[in-house]
């Protein structure tokens, strides 16, 4: 079987993780030390808004071709769909479940006139906020698990297979 199917499910996952991990944990925490709280909840949102879509992408076409590297009979991709499928779940909740309450929140207390963190909707983003936050968190340690488990070999093949092309 050609090694190319292997090499772009690894370069979705890498994509997908690498820009995961990135935005929450480099990207985020750094717009908030940097700018004003609701500049940076702003512009935080629309790159999370980019990754989740990305994410979307990544996931689906990952586990489309998971599903044909399965057929081809590289047995290491049946574990991995299940975590592509966790990990599209989790952003599909997370981003696109909870983010239009969270961004309706956001509007209601600029529509007050008030910073969403000085608005009565102060407490009930703070909640969606840690649910989402949650989900994104479940969804980066999956994707770290993916990657430590994509198969080392450019075929993919379970270690069943290896041995008996092996001997």
């Amino acid at each position: 079987m050609s090694s190319a199917p292997h090499r772009v499910f690894r370069l979705l996952a890498l994509i997908w993780v690498g820009s995961a991990l990135t935005i929450g944990y480099v990207v985020a925490p750094t717009l908030f030390t940097m700018l004003e709280r609701s500049v940076a909840g702003d512009v935080a949102a629309r790159l999370f808004r980019i990754e989740a879509f990305l994410g979307v992408a990544c996931g689906i076409l990952s586990l489309a071709l998971g599903n044909v590297l399965v057929r081809r009979g590289a047995v290491d991709y049946r574990r991995l769909r299940w975590l592509v499928a966790g990990m599209l779940l989790c952003v599909l909740i997370g981003y696109f479940g909870l983010q239009p309450f969270m961004e309706g929140l956001r509007e209601a207390a600029r529509s007050a006139g008030l910073d969403l963190a000085h608005s009565a909707y102060a407490a009930r983003f703070g909640l969606l906020h840690a649910i989402s936050t949650l989900f994104y968190v479940v969804e980066t340690l999956l994707g770290l698990a993916l990657i430590w488990m994509l198969p080392a070999g450019a075929s993919g093949r379970g270690a069943e297979e290896q041995a008996g092309a092996a001997a």
